[in-house]
């Protein structure tokens, strides 16, 4: 799939920063709008599915792709192989998951992490080894595309993990669980979690830094498309320096999120010069029909290019 002047498509740019996971609702957009031959999408599809845990939704495919009743042997065999690593899975992290599906056990979790882990060990036998086992449960849960049980044992994770790292991690999956059951109040919750660590001075290296901030914003185009108060809450995000910064030097692509949500928000309009500012300095590096309509609009006053720009956005 490759971007073209007919179609100004994203999607080779927007889908590296995202989990393989939110690229399929990506695809099915496509796949609706007819962008691409059905099969180009269904292969694609399938190619994204080999790298995940969604076996049975990859055999699927592949009996409409090549119009078959039998899945190949390799399928299978992984069909298997998922299964037996998810027993396994589940029976190490099943003294944990007991104890949280106790509503009186779970009621002696306190705020204090280490009286926790004490008192689990204590009472329960419960320790590290179970601790881990659940987050990889999770993660397992997830790959399979169960995300809402992933979303659970992700947030009981965190509850009881002490390692910042892993809890971040624990975290960017729960965000992403959330935005693909398409709770959009929760994942917004998350998303600012997931903003305030990043912005922490305890982050790691400012290059990560900036990295993880792409991700996030690219994560975040699902929550604020669809979420009632989206359109103000990209700008609030976007306009930050170190976000816009994070933009103008490495995803200048994401401009056009920012230029439809000015276009469509009236109460954002003192902050639309500051931008229009910004569309001036890319405008070698990035354009497109919808951040040149702003350009011709609130620039060079061309009204009739700013109609022809609108028009191509629209045929696009």
């Amino acid at each position: 799939m490759t971007e073209t002047k007919e179609n100004y498509d994203l999607t080779p740019r927007v889908a590296p920063n995202l989990d393989r996971h939110l690229v399929f609702p990506i695809l099915e957009f496509l796949q609706e709008r007819q962008l691409y031959p059905d099969e180009q999408i269904l292969k694609f599809k399938i190619e994204l599915l080999n790298k995940t845990n969604m076996v049975d939704y990859a055999m699927d495919i592949h009996k409409s792709l090549y119009h078959t009743e039998d899945a190949p042997q390799d399928m299978v065999e992984r069909r298997a192989e998922v299964v037996a690593r998810l027993k396994s899975l589940e029976e190490a992290a099943a003294p944990l998951v007991t104890f949280l599906l106790n509503p009186a056990a779970v009621q002696e979790l306190r705020a204090d992490k280490q009286y926790n882990l004490q008192m689990l060990k204590e009472r329960y036998q419960i320790g590290p080894d179970q601790i881990e086992a659940l987050y990889q449960y999770a993660k397992f849960q997830f790959e399979c595309g169960n995300y809402s049980g992933a979303a659970d044992y992700l947030y009981q994770y965190r509850t009881l993990c002490s390692n910042l790292e892993r809890s971040l991690s624990a975290l960017w999956g729960k965000l992403a669980s959330e935005i693909l059951m398409q709770n959009w109040d929760i994942a917004f919750e998350e998303l600012n979690r997931v903003k305030d660590i990043i912005d922490s001075k305890s982050f790691a290296s400012p290059l990560n830094q900036v990295q993880n901030r792409i991700w996030l914003m690219h994560w975040g185009l699902y929550i604020f498309f669809n979420h009632d108060n989206g359109r103000t809450q990209i700008i609030d995000l976007f306009n930050q320096d170190k976000y816009l910064n994070a933009i103008q030097t490495s995803a200048p692509h994401l401009l056009r999120y920012l230029a439809t949500a000015f276009i469509v928000n009236k109460r954002k309009r003192p902050q639309l010069k500051e931008f229009i500012k910004v569309i001036q300095q890319e405008h070698y590096s990035y354009k497109d029909p919808i951040v040149e309509f702003l350009a011709c609009v609130f620039v060079n006053y061309d009204f009739d290019g700013a109609q022809k720009k609108m028009k191509e956005s629209e045929e696009d």
